[in-house]
């Protein structure tokens, strides 16, 4: 490369927007290591004799050990950093990935899906941490959006092609095929992504002010003011923050913290559920082969992608940061698809029409949950204040699949998919007593 070239290159970079697609890429994988158990669990129920009830413990074990691992996870990126963490995290992911095809007794298999949760739930804090000090205020729904597409496109992926290593191997193989990418990006991390933008060589200075938020009339980056958006933000509580929580007994204080958590657990609770039972519904209830399963399968995953992308925009630009609106319409339009699913169509395409709507609707207001802390909490406690709320999404997550398999051992799916409506209505309810916070601080 020239002199010239390299100056070029210095003056207007964009790497910001290369790390956020690494992050889409690193957790789509993650996302299927999870997500491939929802595929092969009826193969698995047929070698291991499992009730509905079982099943669902086994479907649970991961969720409890990756809400299990946010706080901790929380407080050692806000002490450590990211780089120390997360790199170590994905090879672990992907070891127990591995560990659940070498299972030989259900004894196993819980113990390889506990350990997966724990060797997870490191990365999502470390990536809301990269997007929290990478991006611009206004860059941050967006960047949370495609995050966590990512989430919900890595069951898009896993339905088509555990379907074709399953028709041509067996169930054990998903996860070995699935064990390969994560130690490859593993290395890739750690060479590309530091902590901190000001520490990256492909970083410039031009890239460096528009994080910082850093104007030639503004060099320090004050807050910008928002528009005022009149009874939208009377309706969810908009108050200006003068100064964020900066201690972790703040954090922990937090109604707002632990209001948005209870919330994000309802919401996390459908999506688990959605994840874990549909596939064993499509085949068990509605007789689909294993091929038409893998297609109908991952529509819901496929609206969620979208709604994820839409609602980190929506959240970003057309509400001017606030994260709310979102997620109070998304927890209202959710109860609504739960509660059609009760006579879900039985044709194909119909079926698949109304889950992908289901996965655009429940996600549009998910990147918002990630966002809403930033505006609380300061860039040190962020770390501990986003895993307070992905703790409580991922009880909530935990929870719904178990307590969907002892639903159905006792009463059947239409129950499941009511009380799925109930839980989104309450997230609603919930997100009433919480503020929107309109930060009016300067932070570097």
């Amino acid at each position: 490369m020239t002199m010239s070239a390299q100056v070029s290159v210095r003056t207007a970079s964009h790497f910001r927007w290369v790390v956020v697609g690494l992050i889409f890429v690193i957790y789509a994988i993650a996302a299927a290591d999870r997500a491939n158990i929802g595929f092969a669990l009826p193969f698995i129920r047929k070698e291991f004799a499992m009730s509905n009830t079982e099943a669902g413990a086994l479907l649970s074990l991961f969720l409890w050990g990756y809400a299990i691992a946010q706080i901790p996870s929380g407080l050692a990126v806000g002490r450590y950093g990211v780089s120390k963490l997360f790199s170590r995290a994905m090879l672990l992911t992907s070891g127990f990935t591995a560990l659940t095809g070498l299972s030989s007794s259900a004894a196993m298999l819980q113990l390889s899906r506990f350990g997966l949760g724990l060797a997870e739930g490191p990365l999502p804090i470390g990536i809301a941490t990269t997007i929290n000090n990478w991006f611009a205020a206004k860059e941050k729904g967006t960047a949370a959006g495609i995050f966590l597409s990512a989430v919900k496109f890595g069951p898009v992926i896993v339905p088509p092609l555990a379907a074709v290593i399953v028709s041509y191997w067996g169930w054990r193989e998903i996860f070995y095929v699935f064990a390969v990418p994560g130690i490859l990006l593993a290395v890739v991390w750690y060479l590309l992504v530091p902590d901190r933008p000001s520490e990256s060589r492909f970083c410039s200075q031009q890239e460096l002010d528009v994080i910082a938020d850093r104007t030639p009339n503004d060099p320090a980056g004050a807050a910008r003011a928002t528009s005022d958006f009149g009874l939208l933000d009377r309706l969810i509580l908009a108050r200006k923050v003068t100064t964020p929580l900066r201690t972790k007994a703040e954090v922990f204080s937090s109604w707002d913290i632990w209001g948005a958590a209870l919330g994000y657990s309802f919401q996390l609770g459908i999506s688990n559920y959605l994840l874990a039972w549909i596939p064993t519904y499509l085949i068990a209830v509605k007789k689909f082969s294993i091929a038409g399963t893998g297609v109908v399968a991952a529509a819901p995953w496929v609206g969620a992608v979208v709604g994820n992308l839409v609602g980190g925009w929506m959240s970003d630009r057309l509400f001017d940061k606030r994260r709310k609106p979102g997620m109070m319409f998304s927890a209202l339009a959710t109860a609504g698809t739960m509660y059609a699913l009760i006579q879900s169509p039985a044709d194909p395409t119909a079926f698949a029409a109304l889950l992908f709507a289901t996965g655009v609707l429940l996600s549009i207001g998910f990147s918002a949950y990630m966002a809403y802390p930033m505006g609380l909490a300061s860039k040190k406690t962020y770390p501990v204040a986003n895993a307070v709320v992905n703790m409580g999404g991922q009880i909530g997550g935990a929870c719904a699949p178990l307590i969907a398999g002892i639903m159905l051992d006792r009463y059947g799916w239409g129950s499941v998919f009511l009380v799925m409506a109930c839980g989104s209505a309450m997230t609603f309810l919930v997100l009433t007593t919480i503020k929107e916070p309109l930060a009016a601080w300067s932070e570097e």
